[in-house]
């Protein structure tokens, strides 16, 4: 199967856009990823980084990854239900093992387990029509969820809001000292993300994934409308979800991020906005893609998008090294902590194209391909290998 070079480069971004957010999970405390009032009002530094980021980047690389992995999902179906079973209940593995005993912000666990549901529902979705609206229903019920979420919640801020001095001391002892106490909160965490994903996440993710897969299935992800639509596209989508959020923003500063509001309430703008943002991110690669296409970096973003289970592994090694070994966890605000990013950027470009100069794939690509050949024997359509 000959490989969309587009859909590589957004692949690509999506990898390296993840860890403009993921930076904080490796750096500070899991309340100051969503409240950057953790510790009380935050400078202006911090409030102006916090804003600009929740605007063009928190769940918008997700959401952009999510899409592209459900497109992913029917470009693999040919292969057959075997092959692609095995092939999410390997990843789930692989999410697993990097949850408890790497890093609790790992994704991969809940990108197996609801590729597996949301595979059969692709499948079985004729109408390409029906699977893109059937998408956008199952992500409003996990937006609703958050609404009802909202108004069952006692509004009263617990620790993962608002940790108290032992709280943050315990978070810094058991990351940095890691070990068998590391695993247990690690465990903890899951089982709570497991909740999540069951109640709230999961119905949000197996939408994006429909819509992705609808978004292949239409051409829209394959690059066949013209660049004008794909331009006119990105600039109308990215500028209703400016829209949507920025009064969200707006009102979570001015609340000074009270739990009461901010806690789930407040999440629901960006939420809406996300797939719109996303999607008009991937627009806006098809409708420049020849002017993009001309420069240096988009074949080094390219290079990343086709390694990106090993990149995403990558950041979590690069960041777990420099935050719990080297002991920077709790050392840097959140503008500091966004001056390490390019750093680690530049690691995963040029990890990736030295790696492709001699291999056809990645390292992790390249295990999960034979493990999953191994568990399952070879594709259905063998054609497609590539």
């Amino acid at each position: 199967m000959q490989r969309n070079i587009t859909l590589d480069f957004i692949r690509g971004l999506a990898v390296l856009g993840i860890l403009l957010l993921n930076i904080y999970g490796f750096g500070l405390p899991s309340a100051a990823y969503l409240n950057p009032a953790w510790q009380g009002v935050p400078p202006g530094r911090e409030i102006w980084t916090w804003a600009t980021l929740d605007l063009l980047a928190q769940i918008k690389f997700l959401t952009l990854f999510a899409l592209l992995f459900g497109a992913g999902l029917q470009m693999l179906l040919p292969r057959g239900k075997r092959w692609l079973q095995s092939r999410l209940t390997w990843l789930a593995i692989f999410g697993f093992i990097h949850a408890v005993f790497f890093w609790e912000g790992d994704i991969l666990l809940d990108y197996g387990i609801v590729g597996l549901i949301a595979r059969r529902m692709i499948r079985d979705v004729p109408s390409t029509r029906s699977l893109f609206n059937t998408g956008v229903m199952l992500y409003l019920v996990g937006v609703a969820v958050l609404v009802v979420f909202s108004m069952i919640s006692s509004g009263e801020a617990n620790s993962s809001w608002l940790p108290g001095i032992a709280d943050l001391q315990y978070e810094s002892f058991w990351k940095l000292a890691g070990g068998w106490e590391a695993v247990q909160n690690r465990l903890d965490h899951l089982s709570s993300s497991l909740l999540a994903l069951g109640a709230q996440y999961g119905w949000q993710l197996a939408g994006l994934m429909m819509i992705g897969s609808a978004l292949m299935r239409n051409g829209w992800l394959k690059g066949e409308f013209s660049a004008r639509h794909y331009r006119r596209t990105a600039w109308l989508l990215i500028g209703i979800a400016f829209l949507i959020q920025i009064p969200g923003i707006f009102l979570q500063w001015y609340l000074r991020w009270d739990f009461r509001w901010t806690g789930f309430l407040l999440q629901v703008p960006r939420d809406l906005a996300a797939p719109l943002q996303a999607i008009g991110y991937a627009a806006l690669c098809f409708g420049y893609w020849p002017l993009l296409a001309k420069l240096k970096i988009t074949r080094a973003i390219c290079c990343v998008g086709r390694m990106a289970l090993t990149n995403y592994l990558l950041q979590t090694l690069i960041c777990t090294t420099l935050f719990y070994r080297f002991g920077w966890f709790m050392q840097l605000d959140r503008l500091q902590l966004l001056a390490i990013v390019p750093a680690v950027w530049a690691i995963n470009i040029l990890f990736s194209l030295c790696w492709l100069r001699l291999f056809r794939q990645g390292p992790m690509e390249w295990l999960w391909r034979q493990l999953t050949r191994l568990a399952a024997g070879k594709p259905a359509d063998s054609s497609r290998a590539g």
